[in-house]
């Protein structure tokens, strides 16, 4: 066993081991019920490791009791079960949904959300294992709902491809969203999977401005390299879904910045765009209201208007704008699209949730999964209305 302080090498990957940081504000060995299935007890931290090659990020390898999180009934999303192979995210979006899910842990929604990475080393097999179980009955798996299984660590873990053959061999279907490149690392395991079941990939690309994105989510790829990602997606055959979401009020919504995004993501070759407008939940706002005072000041009194005190979701009247904006460019690049909140049925009993493409739209490998989900690009607008609140949806 190696000293808290002492340096151990693997290969030229040099690892530092830091015992109990944070974790120590909790008692080992007692349930945690808010935390996610898997980690509700912290004795199943092995280590947490750091290394020059992801500066500033450590990663807390955890073996997980489980692996299929199960959605609550009461929920809204499209889908009952879902798998969630690292929690935190080292893309470091500043508008992410799932920032209060890290104070579970004794974790801020804000820096130890980008930097404290939970690594389930064990995931593969202990999905296996339920796999196999006779009460699985196969449903619709959905991954990268809550934090991005191709983040940077995935790098590192590898944990994905193993993921993706235990699925497939156990007659599961499936469905990927993601931010990252890495997964065309996978599309070999993925071309494969859908020979099993049905595979659905969707990617997540809000912000088509490289200032802006460099500003917002510094840790995620370019939108050149995600929708270079779509093209190969593509081109391996599968019907790609592009996420246009969040949409930021006075920063991603004027219609040349819509009109540009969607004109690249019919280039790239997606079939269907889902939009959104930005959502605040707790643990979220403060973040990204940091960010906003920091970076757009000019823009603090209209995000307060438009998301005052405990309002999460962007109002009614907004989204309604917004749609008027977007549905017909939509239109215009021959895209399938919809709102977010347009799919709030979910999917009950074995099976996927299935949606119907349009007729221009390529379906292969099997049925496609959705979540319901004047200026230059990038620059704030002053145009759009004042405006109240609808139930939660996806992000």
């Amino acid at each position: 066993m190696l000293a808290p302080d002492e340096v151990a090498v693997d290969g030229c990957f040099g690892f530092m081991f830091e015992y109990g940081m944070r974790w120590r504000g909790q008692q080992l060995g007692v349930a945690d019920e808010s935390a996610l299935p898997g980690l509700e007890r912290m004795d199943g931290l092995v280590r947490s490791v750091t290394t020059p090659e992801f500066a500033g990020i450590t990663f807390h390898e955890v073996l997980a009791k489980s692996a299929l999180n199960h959605v609550p009934g009461a929920s809204a999303m499209p889908f009952n079960w879902t798998i969630n192979p690292y929690r935190g995210c080292s893309h470091a979006c500043s508008y992410c949904f799932a920032r209060g899910t890290h104070e579970y842990l004794d974790l801020d929604a804000g820096a130890d959300f980008d930097s404290q990475i939970i690594v389930k080393t064990n995931l593969a097999e202990v999905l296996r294992r339920e796999l196999r179980a006779g009460s699985w009955q196969h449903e619709h798996v959905a991954l990268g709902t809550n934090t991005d299984p191709y983040q940077r660590a995935e790098g590192r873990y590898a944990l994905m491809p193993s993921i993706i053959e235990a699925l497939a061999e156990s007659g599961t279907p499936l469905s990927i969203l993601t931010k990252g490149t890495l997964i065309r690392r996978d599309l070999g395991v993925l071309s494969a999977a859908r020979e099993q079941v049905p595979v659905d990939l969707a990617f997540s690309i809000a912000v088509f401005d490289d200032t802006l994105q460099r500003s917002i989510e510094p840790g995620t790829p370019t939108a050149t390299a995600r929708l270079a990602a779509v093209r190969a997606a593509t081109a391996a055959g599968f019907a790609v879904t592009v996420f246009m979401m969040p949409v930021m009020p006075h920063l991603t919504d004027s219609i040349p910045a819509l009109d540009d995004a969607l004109a690249r993501i019919k280039d790239a070759g997606a079939v269907r765009v889902v939009y959104g407008a930005l959502h605040l939940r707790p643990g979220v706002k403060p973040w990204f209201m940091q960010w906003l005072e920091r970076e757009h000041p000019e823009l603090v009194s209209s995000y307060r208007g438009l998301y005052p005190g405990a309002t999460a979701n962007a109002p009614k009247g907004y989204r309604q704008w917004l749609a008027k904006r977007v549905r017909p460019l939509i239109r215009a690049h021959k895209l399938d699209g919809r709102a977010e909140e347009e799919q709030t049925m979910r999917a009950r009993g074995p099976g996927p949730v299935i949606t119907t493409p349009s007729a221009g739209a390529r379906s292969a490998g099997g049925p496609v999964w959705s979540a319901r989900r004047d200026s230059r690009p990038g620059r704030p607008s002053t145009a759009g209305p004042r405006f109240d609140v609808d139930p939660p949806t996806l992000f």
